[in-house]
């Protein structure tokens, strides 16, 4: 399909462009930007005027629960919902049912992907044998199969000498391992930050330490085998701080946070709504300030959805009974600029954490817009608003934002000279 794109405000965070112009695309990739190649005609052409077109956003976690938990989603609704959020590529990790520890289970969520279209699946393979933390999973025929990093999830080794070997192995081949840094014994049990609102509230507490122990002990595994990190679902100021000192030290790490950790707080808690429970749990104030300068800083690189569909029974039970996670890749893009409409960050910065940072994260070749590239990108009105809810796509509605007016409105969501979302 050939695909002309003009009047568009075009942003690239990667090279800096930033200015009116025309895209065209053919073949599935961008063959120029501004004036058409000689002899171009578009089968399509979109009047972008008032729009922005910008890479496509690069999602690290989305749980698409196929295969093995297809009552709380699906690859191909999740990834439907990931376009209408302007999302492009997405990772998706490993805790299916199976555990995705095989080349098969690889291969059987690629060849779904392929087959609907919506974005872009990127696999995170396990670590360890059915995330187990005893055996180290074949992490090379993982890679061969298409995974692009290795991570365990909330999931600890069952010891620290196991967990090097793991990391020595994953250095010996290049191998991204992707941290997420909870201490067991320290959260065990808990539903909340400990702190004011847990007790309050009569919730048990994960302290910040959980995450901050842990985290000390992770960088310093990094420090010793070499291996290249990248920590996801950061919660704390603290832990932030950890992962600049180290960036500072020169060590090859990255980071993310969920995008709702950026916005909500521990309060949200106080009436017990379950759609509020997330592990690790939603922290302080001051965590969630310390979190948004250290995406500010680029300290933290990438922000995600960690979006985890579930199905309508399990928020149903009391707030400790319920299953932890919050439905969100569907408003990925118009919940990130609240951040743009806060001040926090201005609208190039907030592409970048949301397309070039995750993408150079995980060495993912996407993310960028530029001659030659692949024509993954996505095009939205910033006067717009988008009204969350009003239409659905994924699976699971447990979703806080539901009924929110929303900054931002996706028009366009085009993977590989496609047009795979159109509102």
């Amino acid at each position: 399909m050939t695909l002309s794109i003009l009047g568009a405000r075009v942003i690239d965070p990667n090279s800096g462009l930033d200015q009116v112009t025309d895209l065209h695309v053919e073949g599935g990739k961008i063959v120029a930007i501004g004036a058409a190649p000689t002899g171009f005609k578009a089968a399509r052409s979109i009047d972008a005027a008032g729009l922005v077109a910008a890479p496509g956003l690069v999602d690290l976690s989305v749980a698409l629960r196929e295969p093995g938990y297809s009552r709380k989603g699906t690859i191909a609704s999740e990834t439907r919902a990931a376009a209408a959020g302007g999302v492009t590529s997405l990772c998706c990790p490993p805790r299916t049912k199976p555990v995705l520890d095989t080349s098969a289970v690889a291969e059987l969520i690629l060849d779904r992907a392929r087959a609907a279209g919506h974005a872009k699946v990127f696999p995170i393979g396990a670590l360890s044998k059915g995330l187990e933390g005893e055996q180290l999973a074949e992490l090379v025929a993982l890679r061969d199969a298409g995974c692009v990093a290795f991570g365990n999830g909330l999931e600890s080794f069952r010891n620290t000498r196991t967990l090097c070997r793991a990391l020595e192995y994953a250095a010996t081949f290049d191998l991204t391992v992707i941290f997420h840094s909870q201490d067991r014994d320290l959260a065990a049990g808990g539903l909340a930050h400990e702190g004011a609102m847990a007790s309050f509230l009569g919730l048990p507490g994960i302290p910040e330490t959980a995450e901050t122990v842990a985290l000390a002990r992770d960088l310093l595994l990094v420090e010793q085998t070499g291996v290249r990190a990248h920590f996801s679902q950061l919660t704390s100021a603290r832990g932030a701080q950890l992962i600049a000192q180290a960036q500072a030290r020169g060590l090859p790490v990255t980071a993310d946070v969920a995008l709702y950790q950026l916005i909500l707080t521990d309060e949200a808690l106080v009436d017990f709504s379950s759609l509020y429970h997330v592990q690790p749990p939603l922290r302080t104030r001051a965590d969630r300030d310390g979190l948004r300068e250290a995406v500010k800083s680029g300290v933290i690189q990438a922000i995600s959805s960690h979006h985890q569909p579930h199905e309508r029974d399990a928020k149903l039970a009391p707030f400790g009974a319920t299953e932890p996670g919050i439905s969100s890749v569907e408003v990925l893009l118009p919940l990130a600029m609240t951040l743009v409409a806060d001040g926090l960050l201005d609208l190039p910065t907030l592409l970048k954490r949301l397309s070039a940072g995750p993408a150079a994260a995980l060495r993912l070749p996407v993310g960028e817009l530029k001659t030659g590239a692949a024509a993954d990108l996505v095009l939205f009105d910033p006067q717009a608003s988008t009204v969350a809810g009003e239409q659905w796509r994924s699976k699971g509605d447990n979703c806080p934002f539901i009924g929110h007016c929303l900054p931002g409105a996706v028009r366009y969501t085009v993977v590989d000279g496609h047009i795979s979302h159109e509102g």
